[in-house]
């Protein structure tokens, strides 16, 4: 049996195409993905992200916990609020999950995990948070949606009740604040400014309509992913997996070897891999028509891991882990034919902005 957000009732009135992601019944999209893509890049747009896990972790030693657990260093995180990008690894190096965790005081930390890898990674925590006496609870009673968009804060900030708005209108990029019983952070999945909301789930249907009133228009996982593929952001289970550690994955920069002295969970196997070298992702451009997706072979090697077309670009963009060797074009199969593509550095859009050329 599929699992709903508390929204899901309301993307069915409002027409939307709901198909299965990891479990939960989701709205691909509303009618057309491509208008909701730039409704997202030019104004402002919605998602819900309900299918989201949210982990409350606390304890007395809860900042040396994820300090072992998470390949990033909490130890960075000094100013209540903050938050930080990391993966969760397998003692081999391999990706368990990627996560945002939030910093809210020295006894209580906030996850946020992907809806596919909810139930491993809850497995996981748990089995390490036993010996260092923290408790692990998992947020089911909130709902999640992402507000983003270069005019996602002006239009979402009315809404807000009086500390609330007072809160989030302070917001740093890449920090949250908890405000009574809602959560607000100034993060996302798009390369576009906005808040991501952590709510009761008894109040999202109200939230939801008035954010549509202010003219925020709802998008689904269509848009969702051709945003988070022109910021260059993977998708785990594409971009990363238990079988590729971040070193290969594009993000190395996820990885806080230093201190030397942290001990954390793949770190021997991730050294090991540093120094032996390997494959690594690349951005890639395609040169004539085509599109580019997930699985494509690169000849002589290396594979397309996430490809669309970009409706910023009106090109089509791709993630590919090739060897390191790789030079500054590659081969893709495309239904048995060779097509050029040009590597780039992603990201490929950023702010709307395009970070290469577009074509007319």
């Amino acid at each position: 049996m599929s699992l709903k957000t508390p929204l899901f009732d309301t993307h069915v009135l409002e027409g939307a195409k709901i198909v299965d992601f990891g479990g939960w019944d989701m709205p691909l999209h509303y009618g057309s993905q491509i208008e909701e893509h730039h409704a997202v890049r030019r104004d402002a747009g919605m998602f819900d992200v309900s299918h989201m896990g949210v982990v409350d972790l606390s304890g007395e030693r809860v900042r040396p916990f994820l300090r072992y657990l998470l390949a990033n260093d909490v130890g960075r995180l000094q100013v209540p609020g903050k938050a930080l990008y990391s993966c969760m690894l397998l003692p081999t190096g391999g990706v368990i999950d990627d996560l945002i965790v939030y910093y809210l005081s020295e006894s209580w930390f906030r996850l946020v995990v992907n809806a596919g890898t909810r139930d491993k990674d809850l497995t996981w925590i748990r089995r390490h948070a036993q010996a260092f006496g923290i408790s692990v609870d998992e947020r089911r009673d909130l709902a999640m949606m992402a507000v983003q968009g270069p005019n996602a804060r002006e239009k979402t900030l009315p809404l807000l009740s009086g500390a609330q708005r007072v809160a989030a209108a302070e917001i740093a990029p890449f920090c949250g604040a908890a405000v009574n019983d809602w959560f607000v952070a100034r993060t996302g999945y798009t390369g576009e400014d906005g808040f991501e909301l952590m709510l009761p789930a008894s109040a999202a249907v109200s939230v939801w309509n008035a954010l549509r009133a202010r003219g925020i228009a709802p998008a689904g996982l269509g848009a969702r992913d051709t945003l988070r593929l022109e910021a260059g952001m993977n998708l785990y289970g594409n971009d990363m997996d238990e079988n590729h550690h971040p070193l290969e994955s594009g993000l190395a920069w996820t990885v806080a070897f230093e201190p030397g002295d942290r001990d954390f969970i793949g770190r021997q196997a991730l050294e090991a891999h540093r120094r032996a070298g390997g494959a690594k992702l690349i951005g890639l451009l395609l040169d004539d028509r085509g599109v580019l997706r997930s699985h494509q072979k690169i000849v002589p090697e290396g594979e397309i891991t996430s490809g669309t077309f970009s409706p910023t670009l009106n090109r089509s963009i791709a993630l590919a882990r090739v060897p390191a060797a790789a030079g500054t074009s590659v081969q893709v199969e495309i239904r048995g034919r060779l097509h050029t593509a040009s590597v780039v550095k992603p990201p490929f859009v950023r702010h709307g902005k395009a970070l290469i050329p577009v074509e007319p």
